[in-house]
């Protein structure tokens, strides 16, 4: 059998922390951490480098709360810390399937977790261990979606991949309308001119602007992960 040619040797997955609690609205999913971890796991066999950035939805939302009267940055912050929870959790897991993975965090905190330095995160992945973007971008206002363009962009990755719970973009809500056609192919300006929440829309004109492909995949479907980065027709593709 002919050797698996990767069409992308470096990307970044995104992913949201609703999809880290499985079928409940809160928390981590133990089984749902062992099924991301084992798609990453058939995705670095191929010596593709990953990097990872993880939502905190799942524990807190700093938007949501800043609508009952914290402060907005206060809630930011807050948020960021739920990343830096999830992020752990996904290592240890990750290194439990046998993939070495570093937490590279915005916000110093060097007990649990390396400081993102761009130089020292290239050296990591050159070395073949998996790295997860911790604590967004460091800043309040900014979204994990950003987060993701941002070290996509640092880190000169070739796809940056969403992982979700639906197999790419609908017209509309899947979950909600049985109907809801998925949309294969869009362009940056269709996400931004539809106004499709897909990711906002600063991370879309990043990678607008650095021509990274966003590919938007089911995350949960065995073997998913490892098509997408073979090249294979799978999810929504976003380009120019």
């Amino acid at each position: 059998m002919a050797p698996e040619t990767p069409k992308y040797r470096r990307i970044l997955l995104k992913v949201s922390g609703e999809t880290l609690a499985g079928d409940k609205k809160f928390g981590l999913c133990p089984d749902t951490l062992k099924a991301i971890a084992r798609e990453i796991k058939e995705v670095v066999d191929l010596k593709v480098e990953v990097g990872i950035v993880v939502g905190g939805g799942n524990i807190f939302r700093g938007l949501a709360v800043s609508a009952q009267g914290i402060e907005r940055a206060v809630g930011d912050y807050m948020g960021m810390l739920a990343t830096v929870i999830n992020s752990l959790a996904l290592q240890d897991v990750l290194e439990k399937t046998g993939v070495p993975t570093r937490v590279l965090s915005a916000i110093h905190m060097h007990e649990v977790a390396e400081p993102y330095i761009r130089r020292r995160a290239m050296r990591h992945l050159e070395k073949g261990r998996a790295l997860i973007f911790a604590a967004g971008t460091g800043s309040p206002y900014f979204t994990t979606d950003t987060a993701a363009a941002l070290r996509a962009t640092e880190i000169g990755a070739q796809a940056l991949l969403k992982g979700t719970k639906v197999a790419g973009i609908f017209d509309r809500d899947p979950e909600k309308d049985a109907a809801a056609c998925m949309l294969p192919r869009l362009t940056y300006f269709d996400i931004l001119e539809k106004d499709l929440r897909v990711m906002d829309s600063t991370a879309v004109t990043m990678s607008r602007e650095q021509k990274i492909p966003i590919i938007v995949f089911k995350l949960l479907e065995p073997g998913n992960m490892k098509r997408v980065v073979l090249g294979q027709e799978v999810g929504t593709i976003v380009e120019s």
